[in-house]
C-alpha cells in the first residue's frame, strides 16, 4: 500500500515478507499517481478549508452515523447476497471505509455528509471487497454492476470529499 502524505512525504507498506527492493519497484510503478497525488495534496494546502465543526455537531453527527450506516450497509448487503461479519463507524481521516479479509467493515462517520447515492456507492465499494480484496478490473467490474453510477461518486468525492468536512 502507498499512502503520500499531506506534506507530499511518500510511505510504502509491504507484508512481512515483502523486501524493500520490491517496495522500491512498487513505488516507481506507481511513480504517476504518486505525483498525482502529490499535486493533489498541494492543491488542498492552497485552498481555504472550512471551519471545523462544533463538537456538540460533530457528536450529532457521529450518533447519525452510527444509526444509519450499519443498517444502510447491512440492507446492501442482503440485497447482493453478502454477508458481513462486523461493522464499525470511525472517525478515519483518510478512507471512506475499509474491508478485512475476515468480512469487518468499518466506514467512515463523515458518510452520512454526503448524498446518498454517493454514501451508497462507498457502501458498495466495500462490499464489493467481500467477493474480491483488491481494486483489480475484475473488482470494478463488480461495483459497476452494483452501482451503475459509480464514476460520477468518484467524481464527487474527489471535487467534495476533502472539503466536506474539517475536524480538528
Amino acid at each position: 500500500m502507498i499512502r503520500v502524505a499531506d506534506d507530499g512525504t511518500v510511505r510504502v507498506t509491504v507484508p512481512r515478507w515483502g523486501s524493500t527492493r520490491e517496495a522500491q519497484a512498487f513505488a516507481e510503478q506507481q511513480r504517476a499517481w504518486i505525483e498525482k497525488q502529490r499535486r493533489r495534496a498541494e492543491q488542498d494546502r492552497l485552498e481555504p478549508r472550512p471551519a471545523p465543526l462544533a463538537p456538540d455537531v460533530e457528536r450529532a453527527f457521529r450518533a447519525r452515523a452510527s444509526r444509519e450506516l450499519p443498517a444502510r450497509l447491512l440492507e446492501l448487503a442482503a440485497q447482493h447476497g453478502l454477508t458481513v461479519s462486523r461493522v464499525s463507524v470511525r472517525n478515519q481521516r483518510w478512507r471512506w471505509g475499509s474491508c478485512s479479509p475476515n468480512g469487518h467493515i468499518c466506514v467512515n462517520w463523515r458518510l452520512v455528509t454526503m448524498p446518498e447515492w454517493v454514501r451508497d456507492y462507498v457502501l458498495i465499494h466495500e462490499l464489493m471487497h467481500l467477493k474480491r480484496l483488491d481494486h483489480s478490473p475484475k473488482f470494478w467490474k463488480l461495483v459497476a454492476q452494483a452501482c451503475p453510477a459509480f464514476q460520477d461518486a468518484r467524481r464527487y468525492l474527489r471535487s467534495h470529499g476533502s472539503n466536506t468536512l474539517v475536524v480538528s
